[in-house]
């Protein structure tokens, strides 16, 4: 009798765990409750015992492999993607892949991956049980396999840049690059950027409350742009940051090029962007970020392009008063901003030249943020789950930071440039965001440029000619990279193709890949520019 019951019973872990997975999957890329999962699994639970999964009545026990093994595997990467960022970017993973994860801040991440990996283990031991005590399930994982192999956008993601590889037309992008100004300013003012981390325009929106508030007041102040959204590749820090000073997405070295799984010693060498630019007219730059420089290539991609100094988590970390005063990325964005402060100070004492900064912040970082301690003394204690409590005080300390050098007179004849880097991960707000026309934050602000609303269907590929003419800079058709500037009328590549095309096309693009990485496309003839921007 007891072995009777064995038999019976042996057959619900293996049925149980799938179901429970399969839930949970489901839950992941849909917008489903989380405890919805628990009535798919039931229905999967109900509908194998029933059938007597892993016990017909003609049970024939074959040691085999399923085929269906390396296909959950890779669903079950791209779920685990999915649930960690929201949107699955594959350019992304190439390049962290690439470019080095070293020192990253995502120890929670690290834990959540063991606990995938364990899953996904129960996941492949119950299918091979299955399969090899049912020839029903024998039969079927095959087919399963198939089906899994097709819909996999990993696997769609990769077969489409594969196919651009050896495609005759795939310099559509390419043909479009214009090249950054080589003449010397109108006038030059220094340049303050500051990098707000995920925090979207989108959370303008009433329903996120106030959290929005304080860059609404920055607004008031300058030109706030509107309608800024966000094409693939240009959708995580590193690529934010590319797209708005060198105009292009971030389309990862790839296999193009033989030292694919070396690291990188460069990044973007194949085009001027603005530090290349700036540092041509003697400015003196500086780049300030809380996390490491190290993580996704940020130092080696600053120090390629003319910033002379180039500081992260390792060398402001020793500036601190409170050296425990960090956070799992880095210095929190309040002892960032007071070493921001000092170091304008000390170029704007140097009096030589013109200077420029660039400022990444941490706050707004998914899932949580990480508000400051001067944030939860004005705004009481921080439930470490709710973004918008991190938005609003990534907002407040920018605006503070503004504030505070202003009124030392530092932002005298200077340009401020505040935006996000790119649209926010999967937050607690994801949801009602989703929900939403997504946009980035762009506000400039400056002495020469009067108060105003600027909508226009754009990109962040337009804020480098922006930021070039608002510099004094003189363009050609208002153009720079891919990019328009936004202060003309002249149409951007939103407005005269639609960004699904502009996706498309990216996804199809060789030409500009080799110009980013190596400089081997060769420069396309002015009499092909002007048409085929056109068309």
């Amino acid at each position: 009798m007891p072995a009777r019951i064995f038999r019976n019973t042996s057959t619900w872990p293996p049925i149980t765990v799938l179901g429970l997975c399969l839930g949970y999957a489901i839950t992941v890329l849909t917008r489903l409750p989380w405890w919805t999962l628990f009535f798919f699994a039931a229905v999967w639970v109900g509908v194998g015992v029933k059938s007597r999964w892993g016990r017909p009545l003609n049970a024939r026990y074959r040691k085999v492999w399923p085929w269906s093994l390396a296909p959950l595997s890779l669903l079950g990467i791209y779920v685990y993607l999915a649930d960690s960022f929201g949107n699955v970017d594959l350019g992304a993973v190439f390049f962290h892949l690439q470019a080095g994860m070293a020192e990253h801040g995502g120890a929670g991440k690290m834990i959540t991956a063991a606990l995938y990996t364990l899953c996904m283990f129960g996941v492949l031991v119950s299918v091979t049980w299955l399969s090899r005590h049912d020839q029903r399930w024998r039969l079927m994982e095959r087919f399963v396999a198939i089906g899994l192999l097709a819909s996999n956008p990993l696997l769609y993601g990769i077969g489409q840049r594969s196919a651009a590889v050896v495609a005759d037309d795939a310099d559509w992008l390419d043909h479009r690059y214009v090249a950054s100004p080589t003449s010397e300013q109108s006038r030059a003012p220094n340049l303050l950027v500051i990098y707000l981390e995920s925090i979207e325009r989108t959370y303008d929106d009433p329903q996120f409350g106030d959290a929005y508030d304080d860059l609404n007041a920055l607004g008031e102040h300058g030109v706030v742009f509107e309608g800024i959204r966000q094409m693939e590749n240009t959708g995580w820090t590193m690529a934010g940051m590319i797209a708005s000073q060198c105009g292009v997405p971030l389309m990862p070295a790839g296999l193009l090029h033989d030292s694919q799984f070396e690291p990188l010693k460069s990044v973007v060498p194949g085009i001027n962007c603005l530090g290349d630019i700036l540092a041509a007219q003697g400015y003196r730059l500086s780049f300030l970020g809380g996390a490491s420089k190290e993580f996704a290539g940020k130092g080696l991609f600053y120090r390629g392009h003319q910033f002379q100094r180039v500081k992260g988590k390792e060398e402001l970390t020793r500036q601190l008063d409170n050296p425990e005063y960090v956070n799992s990325w880095g210095l929190y964005d309040d002892s960032l901003y007071d070493i921001t402060v000092d170091e304008i100070r000390r170029l704007d004492n140097a009096d030589d030249g013109p200077w420029g900064v660039v400022n990444l912040s941490i706050t707004g970082h998914a899932p949580t943020g990480f508000p400051a301690q001067r944030c939860i003394e004005r705004q009481g204690p921080f439930d470490e789950r709710d973004i918008l409590y991190s938005v609003e005080c990534s907002a407040w300390l920018a605006r503070d930071l503004i504030n505070r050098l202003d009124s030392e007179g530092l932002l005298d004849n200077t340009l401020v440039a505040v935006m996000s880097d790119h649209l926010t991960m999967r937050v607690s707000v994801w949801d009602e965001l989703t929900a939403l026309d997504r946009e980035n934050t762009f506000i400039l602000l400056g002495d020469h440029l009067p108060p105003q609303r600027i909508q226009r269907d754009a990109t962040m590929l337009d804020v480098f000619p922006t930021l070039l003419e608002a510099l004094g800079f003189t363009l050609d058709e208002h153009r720079a990279g891919l990019g328009v500037s936004l202060l003309s009328e002249q149409k951007t590549l939103v407005e005269r193709h639609s960004l699904e095309t502009l996706n498309e096309r990216l996804r199809q693009e060789t030409a500009l890949q080799h110009r980013l990485w190596d400089g081997l496309a060769p420069q396309p003839r002015d009499t092909e520019r002007g048409p085929h921007w056109n068309k």
